[in-house]
């Protein structure tokens, strides 16, 4: 039972009579911060009473007079100018515990109106090796996925690899004329991701000189204005001020314009400085003409370029596939770029036949109200774009799954696309379909700029992964070897549990943040046995679970000889409370779809767990009875506690 939803259920009923929109009112129905205020604070009667023109506390007085929470509720309070604090009556807290305790789902109850979702995330671009870009997207969307199904939805989740375009043109260019046989044959995908690198980084180089003219004319240009703006004479200091933000800003752009310049300038050097680079930049000046060549052929069904797109597929998703297995991540489809290409053309001429796209400078568009740009969905030279991908694959899910949202998890830089994308969907006739942009912020390292190697180059996912298992085995052996009798736990449990603990780290790291913000990456931070970290949640099962060990006690033979829980102290009172309003975190993370309101969740329960620990004796309470309700509500905690982490995508260890 959700106390919460039950709360705000009766409010509802008795804030009706006053005419006004309850829902705003509702959401000011909350968990108390200080337990003397009670359980649950309702701080709507101030603002209510200046729409009606009351004092709050007389409006306060009147919805509790109105209201009926007897059945789990003590009587209301009303405190200071109109607050409504409400505490649960300790039976009621007591009975929905022990049906939690007996129910496999912990009491919570599967969702009233299902909904089928359709949700895309991960999305690597095959043929590259997945990288720390895209930890977010795929832990984000697994967490989601797990919870929405946990709650009674149905879900559907699709991989939308990037299989096609022109990634697979400079391959295949790349292939022709660069191939190493013998490595291929050793590695195909590493061949394949270095003969990628290798290629854009010659179709970057033929690129420079433009761009180097094209920034020496910025520069240019924001001197001249330097110039202009330090020769005016303001003549009061509002004229002086205003001159002075525009030069910081034409300051700012200068030096962006600038590092820019060196930036290229110092890609360009790094090119001729190597006598092979330079040696094939030279050979190859049409590079990216060429490349685009070889995409286009790949797209008509140039029999060469499918027979090598086919060859080079399959290695490269079961590297894809194995980075999934090592993070515990599975998708129910993966329909990548490539499985909507014969559909593509039929979208843009129905977008024209319905005149929602037009020509413009020979490129087909489709021009939304209020937006900055137009939607490109056919260029010049007669190719589509990602945009008539996502319209078909749009297109696809509806006829297929008929879903009532899609949920897109993707970095946060691509807003504007997903913008124009939803407003043309609705024109084109999807308008009662939910389209929502799960967007996501960036991994940082520790100099606030994108998560790098020293080297600068992207760090890769394996790497990463590799890296994390190492760190938490020091962090699992360290422990092992400081309890008090000794080290408990033999050579292959420590490597086990620690590849759980060190993927389960990766992923509550980044799991724990707001989504939209962006994080400084931290292995220690995340491995720590401290604070809100996996390590933590981890631990604090392994400890619950300790106990049973320890007193030799099967907790499912404790529940089904039928003892009971009963909240008697203050540690357990609180620690009942917090168990109970697990229904609420999974509410508030769908509701808005952000994870970080279960792992905070999560934190607070192993916190009121770990008072409860040092508040009350479990083994060693005074009565059988006493001792039996604390075991239970030990089992109940740990119950919900593997149960949020696995909603998360995390594994739990018997022992740390």
């Amino acid at each position: 039972m959700n106390a919460l939803s039950l709360l705000r259920s009766r409010l509802a009923t008795a804030l009706a009579p006053l005419g006004e929109d309850v829902a705003p009112l509702l959401e000011m129905v909350k968990p108390s911060g200080d337990p003397k205020f009670g359980d649950y604070q309702a701080n709507f009667a101030m603002p209510l009473g200046g729409k009606l023109g009351k004092p709050p506390r007389e409006v306060a007085t009147q919805i509790v007079e109105s209201m009926d929470v007897s059945d789990f509720c003590e009587e209301p309070e009303i405190a200071g100018p109109g607050f409504i604090n409400l505490r649960l009556r300790d039976d009621w807290i007591t009975a929905q515990l022990n049906a939690a305790l007996a129910d496999e789902r912990l009491g919570i109850e599967p969702a009233a109106d299902a909904k089928t979702y359709v949700i895309d995330y991960s999305a690597p671009n095959v043929a590259k090796p997945m990288h720390v870009g895209h930890i977010r997207s795929t832990v984000i969307g697994d967490a989601l996925a797990r919870t929405l199904r946990f709650l009674g939805h149905q879900v559907i989740t699709d991989n939308h690899i990037g299989d096609w375009g022109t990634q697979f043109g400079m391959i295949i260019y790349g292939y022709k004329n660069f191939v190493d046989r013998e490595a291929f044959e050793a590695s195909a995908v590493t061949e394949l991701a270095r003969l990628y690198r290798l290629v854009n980084s010659l179709v970057d180089y033929h690129r420079i000189p433009a761009q180097l003219t094209a920034a020496a004319e910025k520069i240019a240009q924001l001197e001249e204005l330097i110039a202009d703006a330090d020769a005016q004479s303001p003549t009061d200091k509002k004229e002086e001020k205003k001159l002075a933000k525009a030069r910081r800003r034409l300051d700012s752009q200068l030096a962006d314009a600038r590092k820019e310049q060196e930036s290229l300038t110092s890609k360009k050097a790094a090119v001729e400085a190597d006598p092979q680079l330079a040696e094939l930049a030279a050979a190859h000046p049409e590079i990216g003409a060429r490349a685009l060549d070889e995409t286009a052929a790949l797209h008509s069904g140039d029999a060469e370029n499918q027979s090598l797109w086919k060859e080079f597929l399959p290695p490269c998703l079961e590297d894809i596939e194995r980075i999934y297995r090592r993070l515990g991540v599975s998708f129910d489809h993966t329909l990548g770029e490539s499985f909507y290409h014969d559909r593509l053309a039929a979208v843009v001429a129905d977008l024209r036949d319905k005149n929602l796209a037009q020509q413009s400078d020979g490129a087909v568009c489709v021009f939304n109200e209020g937006q900055p740009a137009p939607m490109i969905v056919q260029k010049q030279d007669g190719a589509f774009l990602y945009a008539t991908t996502d319209l078909a694959t749009i297109q696809y899910r509806v006829e297929t799954w008929q879903p009532h949202e899609v949920l897109y998890v993707v970095d946060h830089r691509q807003s504007l696309h997903f913008d124009q994308l939803f407003a043309t969907a609705g024109r084109w006739g999807y308008e009662s379909l939910g389209l929502q942009h799960i967007k996501f912020g960036t991994v940082l390292g520790d100099d606030g700029r994108p998560f790098k190697t020293r080297s600068g180059d992207t760090v890769g996912l394996d790497g990463l992964l590799d890296e994390a298992i190492k760190k938490a085995h020091a962090v699992v052996s360290a422990g092992d070897d400081a309890k008090p009798n000794g080290a408990e736990l033999s050579a292959d449990d420590r490597e086990r549990i620690s590849r759980v603990v060190g993927i389960a780290a990766l992923k509550y790291a980044d799991l724990s943040q707001n989504r939209e913000s962006d994080y400084v990456f931290s292995y220690d931070k995340m491995l720590a046995l401290n604070g809100n970290t996996a390590t933590y949640m981890q631990y604090a099962y392994a400890r619950v679970r300790n106990i049973f060990a320890r007193g030799e006690v099967d907790p499912e033979a404790l529940r089904a000889a039928g003892a009971k829980i009963v909240v008697a102290s203050a540690a357990e009172r609180a620690l009942g409370i917090e168990l109970l309003r697990f229904s609420e975190a999974l509410d508030e993370t769908v509701a808005d779809y952000r994870p970080n309101h279960l792992t905070s969740y999560l934190f607070e329960l192993a916190n009121r767990f770990s008072t409860f620990y040092n508040d009350c004796p479990v083994l060693k309470a005074e009565t059988t009875e006493q001792r039996d309700s604390r075991l239970l509500l030990c089992d109940l905690t740990a119950r919900t506690l593997r149960t949020g982490l696995s909603l998360l995508g995390i594994d739990v260890v018997e022992k740390m």
